[in-house]
């Protein structure tokens, strides 16, 4: 019987890092260069942020007929279990 090929994405564990071609300002790579600055890391670190705000962005979307009908209805009826609240 051949072994399942299981695709790179789905192993166990934290991911790793990849080699890429990126393209950035001579002038400002220079600079960061000159200034010690990891490129790698800063690339990473705001991608990251960048993917993380997008993704927020598109499940708010995605949700906003749902988050809208909810305060709706905690606006016309209150808040579930409210009647039992001790504070």
């Amino acid at each position: 019987m051949a072994a399942a090929h299981t695709p790179r994405s789905s192993r166990a564990g934290p991911p790793g890092k990849r080699a890429i071609n990126l393209s950035l300002s001579s002038d400002v790579l220079d600079a960061a260069r000159q200034l010690g600055i990891n490129i790698s890391q800063v690339c990473d670190s705001h991608l990251r942020e960048i993917v993380r705000l997008e993704q927020e962005r598109q499940w708010r979307e995605e949700h906003a007929d749902f988050v809208a009908a909810y305060n709706a209805t905690i606006e016309s009826e209150g808040l579930p279990l409210d009647e039992w609240k001790s504070f």
